[in-house]
């Protein structure tokens, strides 16, 4: 792929291809998204690489064989570049997969324009470890401590429901033994009745 080469053979002079070229030129104060900026760099990389490579130092280390075939040293070249490049490319683009470089990247793009929009100054370290230290963990204690507080107010507020019941069975349990004592009297009480009245059956007259 001639287009590819990075120095032409008979004149020595460098020749950029698509891959070579250069990013596109950016308005000044604008930001370029760090995945553009990912691609652009892989970009410039493969460009130095097949500047370093190029087809003069290729028919340098293959003297004999550029001499003898000068055609098939070419496509052979040509061959190895575009190889090269598209392994390149692929092992980038698998990289990015598996690590999910897209969306962070973009996610730490939308941070650091969020954080442009804020007026307030950005934390500084005091110098003092003790007092830094502190001033980053105390935020984290605080809400500990809220949430340790809220989840100490649901449980006594579950206790408290639980202790009520307690002591509504308790006073069920006393009523139910009440009515079983008034049942065993009022049974005990007809009991003699019947046998007094069975006393005085059998009494002759």
């Amino acid at each position: 792929m001639a287009a590819a080469r990075s120095v032409n053979a008979e004149s020595g002079r460098e020749e950029k291809g698509p891959e070579g070229s250069c990013p596109e030129s950016v308005p000044p104060g604008a930001t370029i998204p760090r995945v553009k900026l990912l691609d652009t760099l892989v970009d410039t990389f493969l460009q130095k690489l097949v500047a370093a490579g190029s087809y003069q130092r290729f028919t340098d280390c293959y003297e004999r064989l550029y001499q003898v075939q000068p055609e098939v040293t070419q496509r052979i070249y040509d061959k190895f570049v575009t190889q090269l490049q598209t392994s390149v490319r692929e092992e980038i683009a698998e990289i990015k997969v598996e690590g999910n470089l897209e969306a962070v990247l973009n996610s730490l793009d939308k941070i650091v324009q969020e954080g442009k929009d804020r007026t307030e100054p950005a934390w500084r370290p005091s110098g003092i470890p003790e007092e830094d230290v502190r001033s980053a963990l105390m935020p984290y204690f605080v809400q500990q401590r809220d949430a340790l507080r809220r989840r100490v107010h649901r449980q006594e507020a579950e206790n408290r429901q639980l202790a009520e019941a307690v002591l509504a069975g308790r006073g069920r349990v006393q009523e139910l033994r009440q009515r079983g004592r008034a049942r065993q009297q009022a049974w005990q009480a007809l009991h003699r009745e019947q046998k007094e009245l069975v006393r005085v059956l059998r009494e002759p007259e």
